[in-house]
């Protein structure tokens, strides 16, 4: 990992300063203008300041060893800070220097200040911190000595049981890789960093990623030459035309960052890593696998995750080198679901105007069914309602005055002769043709009476033909009525149908009998026919 996405992940907390005059304050320095210590100057550092260490855990004393509580001298040379060496680091650069056992707050002995000395020596060499994502050094460092590399792997072991415990070992081995850079430290075997009797030292449990291959000689490469596209004109004014190249991703691009933290936290195949998922243990994974489960959404950054290395446990949101990735995921899932959110939106509003349609055409059916009944029943009713003849082709009303010559009657066309005298009256019950003999029989001739009604006052009540209606006499069917009146009723009244219906007849005398009409002495016989349609 480069020392600039390192300090993008560990950036100073809120509230928290570096100590002035620390090796912290210096190297934060370096940091900011893009230096690092290199192999002489960072040896030069640490081989004094193992001596002084041994020294004190001699002493059976116990500490906190990390950059913050180191005081850095105008020379160069290191001194333990006694009142920050005994109060756990705030910083997130201190702590990774820490020993794993000195995590949970108690003071390190010896065993856990070499895991320390090779931290702060890491730190040094790379400007990163020990922790997920590292790289070798030699991937950081060009020409980094094999066995440099080689002490750091063994210090930064994690379980301290594996861990070497001697510093004047330390301060020795490191001092042969470059003896000119210090002072001679005491001799001490430098055998013990591989272990003793009592424990032995395993490699595979250093914090340091194992090299995932052999180192390969590096062969300068030729400077790159613009690809080219094409050539135009020809002899010697040909111009080339070079290739457009993409641009290239800027070091501070969150992109480019994102990418480089990815690649440096799969250089550790390791499975190390588990996460605390609904109280059950899940893993251990490697780092490839465990970005896969976050990216997948199978992990939340609200769950714990714990390095099995350096026993560090807490939630993976709150891991600097797990974050970026935990919230890339959550912002991938909120994209799928509010996608999802406004896809059911979509779909209900389809829906909706799907169902408004059907339910808009469904009652203008039901306004055309409506309208179709209404229009067949004015239609069945206007039909059940015969067409009445006119008076000059339907209906003829015969009115003879008195009766007394049935020829004069009719070449008066109708007319009533007025004059005075008496009028039989006839009861009902009979047909018009036996009413109008039975008056020619009891009329007396010289009878002087008010004047005769005209045609058109009984025409008018018999052409109405509303008492059909109350038979349901059908459109199809021929009405012919005669109706002999007197004193505004039907003494006498004839009906005939086609298709003859005696039945129907019956229905109709009866309603015309029970009619009111203009009131006369006088008899006058009215004749209508009512034809179908």
């Amino acid at each position: 990992m480069s020392a600039q996405v390192q300090s993008i992940l560990t950036p100073l907390p809120a509230g928290m300063s570096v100590p002035p005059g620390t090796l912290r304050a210096e190297m934060e320095s370096r940091r900011a203008t893009g230096r690092r210590f290199d192999v002489r100057e960072a040896i030069g550092l640490v081989v004094p300041l193992c001596t002084q260490l041994h020294e004190l855990h001699a002493q059976g004393r116990t500490m906190f060893v990390h950059p913050s509580s180191l005081g850095y001298g105008a020379g160069g040379a290191l001194q333990l800070i006694e009142e920050l060496a005994h109060t756990a680091p705030l910083l997130p650069r201190d702590r990774a220097c820490l020993a794993p056992e000195e995590r949970k707050g108690s003071e390190g002995d010896a065993r856990a200040s070499v895991f320390a000395i090779g931290a702060i020596l890491y730190e040094l060499l790379t400007n990163s911190s020990v922790g997920p994502g590292m790289r070798r050094p030699a991937d950081v460092v060009p020409d980094l000595p094999p066995a440099l590399e080689t002490v750091l792997g063994k210090s930064l072991v994690a379980d301290p049981s594996h861990r070497p415990a001697d510093l004047a070992a330390l301060a020795q081995a490191l001092y042969q890789i470059a003896p000119a850079a210090s002072e001679q430290p005491p001799s001490a075997d430098t055998s013990h960093l591989d272990g003793d009797g009592d424990f032995e030292v395993d490699i595979n449990l250093s914090m340091m990623p194992p090299n995932g291959h052999p180192e390969e000689p590096r062969v300068p490469s030729a400077p790159s030459l613009p690809k080219i596209q094409a050539v135009t004109g020809d002899g010697p004014f040909a111009v080339a035309i070079p290739v457009h190249q993409p641009p290239r991703l800027r070091g501070d691009d969150p992109t480019r960052k994102l990418a480089d933290l990815k690649a440096a936290l799969e250089s550790d195949p390791r499975p190390r890593y588990v996460v605390i998922k609904d109280g059950m243990d899940h893993g251990p994974f490697s780092s490839v696998e465990l970005l896969q489960q976050v990216a997948s959404g199978s992990f939340t950054g609200e769950q714990v995750l714990r390095d099995t290395f350096s026993g560090d446990e807490r939630a993976i949101q709150d891991w600097e080198e797990f974050a970026p990735f935990a919230e890339q995921a959550k912002l991938n899932r909120d994209i799928v679901q509010e996608k999802r959110a406004l896809d059911a939106v979509v779909t209900a509003e389809k829906q909706g105007t799907q169902y408004k349609a059907l339910l808009g055409m469904a009652l203008m059916g039901v306004i055309l069914a409506a309208g179709a009944g209404w229009w067949y029943r004015e239609r069945s009713h206007k039909e059940r309602e015969l067409a009445v003849q006119g008076a000059t082709d339907r209906v003829a009303i015969e009115v003879d005055a008195g009766l007394g010559s049935t020829k004069a009657a009719r070449a008066g066309g109708g007319a009533r002769p007025s004059g005075g005298g008496s009028y039989p009256t006839l009861g009902g019950g009979m047909s018009c043709e036996a009413a109008q003999a039975r008056y020619v029989e009891e009329y007396k001739l010289g009878n002087n009476g008010p004047a005769d009604l005209t045609a058109g006052a009984y025409g008018n009540v018999l052409n109405r033909g509303t008492y059909l209606n109350a038979c349901g006499v059908p459109s199809t069917m021929e009405v012919s009525v005669c109706a002999a009146v007197q004193n505004g009723r039907a003494v006498g009244v004839t009906v005939t149908t086609s298709p003859s219906s005696p039945g129907m007849a019956s229905c109709i005398a009866g309603q015309i009998r029970g009619m009111s009409f203009p009131s006369h002495p006088r008899l006058d016989v009215a004749r209508t026919t009512f034809s179908s349609k």
